[in-house]
């Protein structure tokens, strides 16, 4: 039974949303969570849910904080996130989830910039890093900590004028006693569809994060829009392991299901996502790029010491995707392109499932009959490697200030080198540069106490400047890179740095890629290898992978660049870079190289590599 816009017509705002799937499917799973106390997995009825979120919403009314209060959410995926975010909504409250692993400093800044009334944390060292700052933070009231007791709490430093510290379980006593002794219960008024849903920062992959304030209507709007395009169903089960506070995850992995009443299972963590997948036996998955990038990586890694292994890899790949390419009316591969499969291209294809793709398949569970890409652009590699072998994957673009879907390939028309068309509702166009541009009820409010960043990306008449460069063909819209991050060589030529990159980590070498060349006469990399490939390459080059200098020795580069001048054959001879630099520490969240959204920070991946990329431009020809 699956939930279509017009059943959900009326619902104007996010909690009418949970009020109409309580009511209609009261007792079907909502929720499925992993018990770390009884180690066994744990589920909520919609019901179940209802009451819950009521709990938590009375506790957040007895608060009384001014109308439309920050909560600002800085905790992990799970039901303590959900009520959270359920209640606060209830309450007329706005919501703004942080991202559990970003840094202190940052956080400080959001807590202070939004000027919230209260956080809801995970633990007390979490909320103690932030003091430890030194931001003053004059409107928030309290800090409720909700995975630890009150003997862990009370060792925290004392905050002389500052909140109210104390655990999630005395907040919910607290709330549930004054209801139960008081004449009446703590009310509140519940929002308007233009009230603010959240106020969700940016990454900032440049300079400090800004507040997107996005309404009810924005969210219910793009969460109707996205109903219609993928249509979950009530059978349907979603394994959420993207942060909260990525609006990719808050609509399509969060409130989607709600209006599919589908079931959510809440992964451990990422690093136990594969065997939650093989547990949960999820229908739909919603990530970003690098979760299939890593599955694919671990793919090769397995396959690439034997030859014929990879031999059948991609016979079956070549084969599947052929027939994709024939179901979707694609232009049909190149027959030499099976060439590498050798004469286990003439495999019937069959076989070649029952070899390759049902074991692959079984990685995700076994089940998947949708999984969406979105939040950064998916590698031709990547797609062509899961569609040939049978995922069912899509891919969709949007952005914060979008809500953030604003289009995505279905099922019956899957060209994975766009990003589908346009929701129902949305308008799209070219502008000026060739921008994307977009107008619809989906596109944000504005930024959070930020009037001239609003005005320079949103124009009078509801136009959203994306920032993208796009084509828009039969509909279909075609993302060609980020405007300002396109690369100028001291020739002239331009060269958009993402698909190279993408381009660059179809090899399982380069764990991560990093592209410059503004203002020099050439295009260079420095990367990320892969510690056990680096091994097979080293012993292969007859050097020592333990010696640091072995990593930039002559030969070394020359057999990088060789296979990345393969992996880069369809690019223009100018955008293929002619120098690299190898290192071996991985770009984290935590050594401020990516975003907490998994961008490359490359202004600090400059700053940081300055010398490194002085000297790429210093040895004759770039090598």
């Amino acid at each position: 039974m699956a939930s279509t816009p017009s059943d959900i017509a009326s619902v104007q705002t996010l909690p009418q949303l949970l009020a109409y799937r309580a009511a209609r499917t009261p007792d079907k799973e909502a929720y499925r969570a992993f018990d770390s106390a009884t180690q066994a997995w744990t589920s909520l009825s919609w019901s179940d849910t209802a009451r819950r979120v009521d709990q938590w919403a009375q506790a957040l009314a007895a608060m009384q904080l001014p109308p439309a209060a920050r909560v600002a959410i800085l905790l992990p995926n799970g039901l303590n996130a959900m009520c959270a975010d359920q209640a606060t909504l209830a309450t007329g409250c706005v919501p703004v989830p942080l991202h559990a692993i970003d840094n202190p400093g940052s956080i400080a800044y959001i807590l202070s910039d939004c000027e919230a009334s209260m956080l809801i944390v995970g633990q007390a060292e979490q909320w103690a890093k932030v003091q430890a700052v030194g931001t003053p933070f004059p409107a928030l009231r309290a800090v409720v900590i909700a995975d630890d007791d009150a003997a862990v709490i009370a060792a925290l430093p004392p905050t002389e004028g500052g909140p109210i510290v104390g655990s999630l379980a005395q907040w919910l006593a607290g709330a549930q006693h004054a209801a139960t002794s008081a004449a009446t219960p703590a009310t509140y008024v519940p929002p308007a569809e233009d009230d603010l849903a959240a106020i969700v920062y940016t990454s900032g992959t440049t300079g400090k994060p800004k507040g997107v304030m996005l309404t009810h209507r924005n969210v219910v709007s793009d969460v109707k829009a996205v109903l219609e395009r993928i249509a979950p169903t009530v059978d349907d089960v979603f394994l959420s392991f993207l942060p909260l506070s990525h609006t990719f995850e808050r609509t399509g992995g969060y409130y989607l299901p709600i209006a599919a009443g589908s079931c959510v299972a809440y992964s451990r963590s990422v690093g136990q996502l594969g065997e939650d997948l093989k547990t949960v036996r999820p229908t739909v998955l919603v990530s970003v790029p690098r979760i299939y990038e890593r599955i694919h990586a671990k793919l090769l890694e397995k396959l690439s010491p034997s030859p014929w292994k990879m031999q059948l890899y991609e016979a079956a790949q070549h084969k599947g995707w052929t027939q994709f390419c024939a179901t979707q009316a694609l232009a049909t591969p190149a027959a030499d392109e099976g060439r590498a499969a050798g004469w286990m291209a003439a495999l019937p294809w069959p076989l070649l499932q029952m070899l390759v793709a049902k074991p692959l398949l079984a990685q995700f569970g076994g089940r998947v009959r949708v999984a969406v890409s979105g939040g950064a652009p998916l590698s031709p590699t990547i797609a062509k490697c899961f569609l040939g072998l049978g995922l069912p994957l899509i891919q969709g673009y949007g952005m914060t200030e979008t809500a953030p879907v604003v289009s995505v390939n279905s099922l019956d028309d899957n060209d994975p080198a766009c990003v589908g068309k346009a929701l129902p509702g949305v308008e799209v166009r070219i502008g000026d540069n060739r921008e994307l541009q977009v107008r619809g009820p989906i596109v944000m409010k504005g930024y959070w106490k930020r009037p001239e960043d609003t005005a320079r990306i949103l124009s009078a008449d509801g136009w959203l400047g994306t920032g993208d460069q796009a084509d828009i063909v039969g509909g279909r819209i075609y993302i060609k890179g980020r405007i300002k991050e396109i690369i100028v060589t001291s020739t002239g030529e331009k060269v958009p740095p993402g698909d190279l990159e993408l381009a660059l980590l179809a090899d399982p070498l380069l764990e991560q890629a990093f592209v410059v060349g503004e203002n020099r006469p050439f295009i260079a990399c420095v990367a990320v290898l892969n510690a056990g490939e680096w091994q097979r390459l080293a012993a292969d080059l007859g050097l020592s992978s333990q010696d640091a200098d072995s990593l930039n020795h002559p030969s070394v580069h020359r057999a990088v660049l060789a296979r990345i001048e393969k992996n880069t054959a369809s690019f223009a001879r100018y955008a293929v870079p002619r120098a690299v630099h190898c290192t071996l520490e991985p770009w984290t969240i935590e050594n401020t190289f990516m975003t907490p959204t998994l961008k490359l920070k490359r202004n600090n991946l400059m700053a940081h590599f300055a010398q490194a990329i002085d000297g790429m431009y210093q040895k004759p020809g770039g090598r």
